[in-house]
C-alpha cells in the first residue's frame, strides 16, 4: 500500500516552513504522517527551516550514491529529499515535504499519488516576509518577485493555499488538506 507523497511549493517567503511547523505540531503525533526534512547545502541556522545541512561536497556525494528520492538547485543551493521517503511511503504513511515548484513536473513523474499544495502569496506580503528575514539584498529580494511572477500553477490538480493573513487560518487549511489525503489512502 502506497501513501501519498504531498508536495508542498510556493515562493520562497510564502511561510511553507511555518506551516508545515503549524501542521506538525497538530498531526505529528500521528503514526499516518511523517514530514520530510530537506538536505540543504547552506546553514543550519539561516532561514528558519529545520534542514540538514551539508557542504556541496557532501550533497554530491549523496546525489551519486542514490541517497535522494527528489533533488535540484535554486538560488544557488542545492536541496534533496531522502530516499526514506520512499520506505515510508510504501509502509503506508503520508510524507509532507517541502518542494520545488520548478522540480513538480519531475516530482509528478517520480511518484504517483502526489497531492500538490501551492502556498500562494500576494506580491506586497512577499516583498515584506523576504526584507524581514535579511538573507537577500532588496536587489535579490526584486529577482525573487520577480521569478515568482513569471511561476505560473498547474490549472488542474493542485490544492491552493492563500497565505496572506493569519498563520492559523493557512495552517488550518493545510491541516485539513492533509487529513483529507489521509482519509482517501
Amino acid at each position: 500500500m502506497t501513501a501519498p507523497l504531498i508536495y508542498i511549493v510556493g515562493a520562497s517567503g510564502s511561510g511553507k516552513d511555518s506551516l508545515m511547523q503549524y501542521c506538525r505540531e497538530r498531526l505529528g503525533g500521528s503514526s499516518a504522517v511523517q514530514f520530510a526534512h530537506r538536505y540543504i547545502t547552506r546553514a543550519a541556522h539561516a532561514g528558519g527551516e529545520n534542514h540538514v545541512q551539508l557542504s556541496p561536497r557532501e550533497f554530491a556525494a549523496r546525489a551519486q550514491a542514490g541517497l535522494f528520492a527528489l533533488h535540484w538547485s535554486s538560488h544557488g543551493h542545492s536541496y534533496g529529499i531522502g530516499i526514506e521517503i520512499d520506505h515510508w511511503l510504501e509502509k503506508g504513511i503520508a510524507v509532507v515535504v517541502n518542494g520545488s515548484r520548478e522540480y513538480l513536473a519531475e516530482a509528478g513523474r517520480r511518484y504517483r499519488k502526489l497531492l500538490v499544495v501551492w502556498i500562494d502569496v500576494s506580491p506586497e506580503v512577499l516583498r515584506q516576509r523576504l526584507l524581514a528575514r535579511g538573507r537577500e539584498s532588496a536587489a535579490l529580494v526584486e529577482e525573487r518577485l520577480a521569478r515568482h511572477r513569471r511561476m505560473t500553477r498547474p490549472d488542474a490538480g493542485v490544492i491552493v493555499i492563500s497565505n496572506d493573513g493569519a498563520l492559523s487560518e493557512a495552517g488550518d487549511a493545510l491541516v485539513a488538506a492533509i487529513e483529507q489525503a489521509l482519509a482517501c489512502a
